[in-house]
């Protein structure tokens, strides 16, 4: 079982009012703290969070078969399948970040993602025929939906919820905190992350921004408080092909990773979905594009660098330490 899986990978240490809650869940390495001298509350606040994720994984991971997310595809072309009313928010929430990254957000575009195997030895590019008919398949119009229900109407066609459910993770489990009046929360799930109040040292909480042409090292840190933060990068997931050079993220409308020199996109937002969602959809559009969507969200601020730039928001400065 997920929860039984989550909670054995558990580790709780508590240190002078500081209290850290690291796990394994949705295949990443999670990290929770808040600062309390309640010791009772936090263990009650944590054990929730273990069970929370742990439903969630089970319930949206496509790579579980009995999953919502796997019970839906198993239906396309075939009928409906009823949802309940978190699961249909959920969605609504994905066709509202459509609209925000100008299309580039798909999570209809499984069937193009597959074709690209970066394990394989050797790495294999797909044909051209491949992909165009992978690319009938992706479209998050192309899902009927009404109250209480969802179809995908061509067999084939799959939903992956993994360039969202992560980062909507985030907020719900930081939210789940502030609910039981914890002030001072920081929650990251694979370095996406989103942070409430302040920590037991300082301030503000400081998130480093990983350095694409030095993994491991960074380039600069953001100092926020009520904010989140969220990277996305094919800086490390690529490989090359007869001398090119293929990163993981496909472009939904081309069905080709992206290919624009851009390595990636960090992005200071109020919540972590939204933070993800414009990360990725920042590094698709490239430089010139993904600056002006990040003009037109309120409170959104980022930065992306590229093989051999930097551009950055007017107003990132606000942010960064060094």
């Amino acid at each position: 079982m997920v929860r039984d899986r989550v909670w054995a990978s558990s580790l709780r240490i508590a240190s002078a009012g500081l209290h850290t809650l690291t796990f394994t869940a949705m295949s990443t390495h999670c990290q929770v703290k808040c600062h309390s001298f309640d010791a009772k509350l936090v263990r009650a606040y944590q054990d929730e969070v273990l069970d929370w994720v742990a439903w969630f994984e089970a319930r949206y991971s496509r790579f579980i078969s009995d999953s919502l997310i796997g019970r839906i595809n198993a239906a396309a072309g075939e009928h409906w399948v009823e949802i309940d009313p978190e699961t249909e928010a959920l969605f609504q929430l994905c066709q509202d970040m459509i609209f925000f990254s100008r299309g580039v957000f798909d999570p209809t575009a499984l069937p193009l993602m597959k074709l690209w195997n970066w394990k394989a030895q050797p790495p294999v590019v797909p044909t051209e025929e491949a992909i165009r008919a992978a690319r009938e398949l992706v479209g998050w119009n192309k899902i009927e939906r009404r109250p209480g229900g969802i179809f995908l109407p061509r067999a084939g066609m799959l939903l992956d919820l993994g360039g969202i459910g992560k980062e909507y993770a985030v907020d719900r489990a930081l939210t789940l905190g502030l609910e039981r009046g914890l002030a001072n929360v920081l929650v990251d799930f694979g370095q996406d992350v989103r942070v409430h109040g302040r920590p037991d040292r300082g301030d503000k909480w400081i998130i480093g921004l990983e350095d694409p042409h030095q993994p491991g090292k960074c380039w600069t840190a953001v100092a926020v408080n009520n904010e989140a933060v969220a990277t996305s990068g094919d800086y490390v997931r690529h490989f090359t092909h007869a001398g090119k050079r293929f990163g993981h993220i496909i472009d939904p409308r081309t069905g080709y990773p992206v290919d624009n020199g851009v390595l990636s996109v960090s992005i200071v937002a109020p919540h972590c979905t939204f933070a993800g969602i414009l990360s990725t959809a920042a590094f698709i559009l490239g430089p010139r594009d993904g600056l002006e969507m990040m003009g037109l969200c309120p409170g959104v601020e980022g930065a992306i660098t590229t093989d051999s730039s930097q551009f950055i928001t007017r107003g990132f400065h606000r942010y960064a330490t060094s």
